[in-house]
């Protein structure tokens, strides 16, 4: 039976090494990501052979599955997955599973054996690097517009990356915002959660961020990792306030062309369903659009 724990920082090299294996962009496939979640989404990691497979859920019957993300025998190792199901009397399910590994899968299964539906909630958008720096084009005249006004209101402003000099402002600038927001929602309290994650252990988790100020204020950061292919960067976190007009643009920009021109793509991770979210991701324009979905085994 498969046995899953914490992923603590002695974990990152090997969980690294499974994730160079990885087939698609999924945001969730970084080590940060598993890191900084792993209380508030209860996730779970297990090293089987060559494998990283990870569990997300509190109770038995919540559990769902990544695919196993490694080398060796793929069939294997979903017959160890399965099997540990079967053991504890839970469903098996696979969460964020990408139409690549749709393929692999029924490679090695008949086709009645997992039933796979696709929610676009859990889509990732995924943008090219260089058009979110350049900003060139018709589509993007509007925010290029929001940036311009932004220059033109706040004339002191600067970029900066994060380093452990300007942390403790960025969690400042965090607090605010969800005080402006309702700090009794649990989503964000969990989102803080992870935020502090990030900031404490910023060095050790190779996270890259930066921010912008005005007249020496930080009003605006975002935080990410590089996947371990080396083409395509994650964006977890992103706040600034929502009344500064083009302060998420030029951020957003800004970070782009400051940090992120190494990487060819930039995973700014799924909508939820949100109307506004998803107005907002699809007005960059996402060069791909990340099907994810859910597989459950019909035994």
């Amino acid at each position: 039976m498969l046995e899953f724990k914490k992923a603590e920082l002695a974990d990152k090299m090997w969980v690294d090494e499974c994730l160079l294996h990885c087939e698609s962009y999924n945001c969730e496939y970084t080590f940060g990501n598993l890191f900084i979640w792993s209380t508030s989404y209860f996730t779970r990691i297990c090293h089987y052979k060559d494998f990283l497979i990870i569990r997300w859920g509190r109770e038995p019957e919540d559990y769902s599955y990544s695919v196993p993300i490694g080398q060796g025998d793929f069939r294997e190792a979903l017959d160890a997955i399965i099997a540990t199901c079967i053991d504890e009397g839970h469903p098996f399910r696979i969460y964020g599973i990408t139409e690549s590994y749709v393929a692999k899968i029924k490679s090695c299964y008949d086709d009645d054996k997992f039933t796979i539906t696709f929610d676009d909630g859990n889509f990732d958008y995924i943008y090219s690097v260089e058009k979110m720096a350049s900003l060139s084009g018709k589509k993007y005249h509007s925010k290029r517009n929001h940036i311009s006004n932004f220059k033109r209101t706040y004339p002191d402003w600067s970029f900066e990356t994060i380093d452990e000099s300007n942390i403790d402002e960025c969690i400042a600038l965090h607090t605010k915002w969800i005080e402006e927001k309702d700090e009794n929602d649990s989503d964000y309290s969990f989102e803080f959660e992870a935020v502090l994650n990030s900031f404490q252990y910023f060095k050790e988790l190779e996270l890259i961020g930066g921010l912008i100020r005005v007249d020496g204020d930080v009003v605006a950061y975002t935080v990410g990792e590089g996947m371990k292919n080396g083409k395509c960067f994650v964006t977890h976190f992103e706040k600034a306030p929502p009344e500064m007009n083009g302060a998420y643009t030029i951020i957003n920009q800004e970070f782009t062309k400051n940090c992120l021109m190494s990487y060819e793509w930039v995973n700014r991770e799924e909508d939820l369903g949100l109307e506004g979210l998803r107005k907002a991701k699809q007005s960059y324009y996402p060069e791909i659009w990340l099907k994810k979905g859910l597989a459950v085994y019909n035994g």
